[in-house]
């Protein structure tokens, strides 16, 4: 039952900023010309403890100066921890070929956070025309080779993308038609210019990596649904900070997607793929089936979740 008198109708949260929330009526979310209604959400949801997210489909009212009210949240189908967005239903993760250096471990850790809120992901290479040309164009390439020979078997769709010279940038964007898709990775990787790249005219600020820290600084501030033809991508601050225990990750190995496929198969249910005898990912390994620096990093991910659990 509704408490408000006023009509409801049905948007989508494209952007929340100082306490206000920016809701586009659904049917409008592909016309770009709308402007989304300024909302405030209704007392009840800090009462529960709830609070509306950038991507929640809500059922919300207009008040006589034009403003709103969220008043409903509907179900969520997925809901990220960091960033906080809802209902994505496809993830990108981008990864620059080089500036900054393409780190494989920080790539399976973002893959373990993703796979682990149960969201499909595609992967991205962006700068790939520094492959081609400049100084680490050896190592941009060498980089590039081992993600689409590691991750295209496991069922990731890679993509290489450059900004600069529009290249793969139109499969991107076909891929992204009709989803809620959030961008992830570190800060510097090129998601501003990717975006700018998919959107002509959209002009999102960009920040040349510091080349003293090899790390670019935050530009994105707020998370904000930008439109992609028919689908949105949240642009989210670039997150580094990624705390397996925050998460509550119990079950690491099925956040490894050939680990859960073969887990049914180790002679111990709760195998950790450590030291139990007749583990069938070590059987795997041991035959060269399993990438050997995706069962490494799975390793010191297990160590660092030991650590952590030890400290809290």
């Amino acid at each position: 039952m509704q408490e408000n008198n006023h009509n409801d109708t049905v948007g989508r949260i494209v952007k929340a900023l100082s306490g206000y929330y920016f809701v586009v009526p659904e049917g409008q979310e592909t016309n770009g010309s709308f402007t989304p209604i300024q909302c405030r959400a209704r007392g009840i949801f800090k009462k529960r403890g709830e609070s509306p997210l950038v991507g929640d489909r809500v059922r919300y009212g207009t008040t006589e100066n034009g403003e709103g009210t969220v008043d409903a949240i509907l179900p969520r189908s997925s809901e990220l921890v960091r960033p906080q967005v809802a209902n994505i239903d496809l993830a990108v993760l981008v990864f620059s070929v080089t500036e900054p250096t393409l780190n494989l471990q920080l790539l399976d850790k973002f893959l373990v956070h993703i796979e682990h809120a149960g969201i499909p992901t595609a992967l991205c290479l962006s700068k790939a025309d520094l492959a081609e040309e400049g100084p680490d164009s050896e190592e941009a390439q060498i980089a590039m080779d081992a993600v689409k020979r590691i991750y295209e078997p496991l069922g990731y769709a890679v993509y290489t993308t450059s900004s600069r010279q529009n290249g793969g940038i139109e499969s991107l964007r076909d891929r992204l038609q009709g989803h809620l898709a959030v961008f992830a990775g570190q800060s510097g990787v090129g998601k501003s210019s990717l975006l700018n790249a998919l959107v002509p005219g959209l002009e999102l600020e960009t920040s040349a990596i510091s080349n003293r820290l090899g790390r670019g600084k935050h530009t994105t501030r707020h998370v904000e649904l930008i439109q992609v033809g028919g689908g949105f991508v949240a642009d989210t601050p670039g997150f580094s900070q990624l705390d397996f225990v925050e998460l509550g990750i119990e079950e690491l190995g099925s956040c490894f997607k050939e680990m859960r496929e073969l887990a049914g198969s180790c002679k111990f249910r709760g195998c950790t793929h450590i030291h139990e005898p007749e583990c069938a990912v070590r059987d795997a390994l041991a035959e060269g089936k399993i990438e050997s620096t995706r069962y490494e990093h799975y390793k010191l991910f297990m160590a660092e979740m030991k650590e952590k659990k030890r400290r809290y």
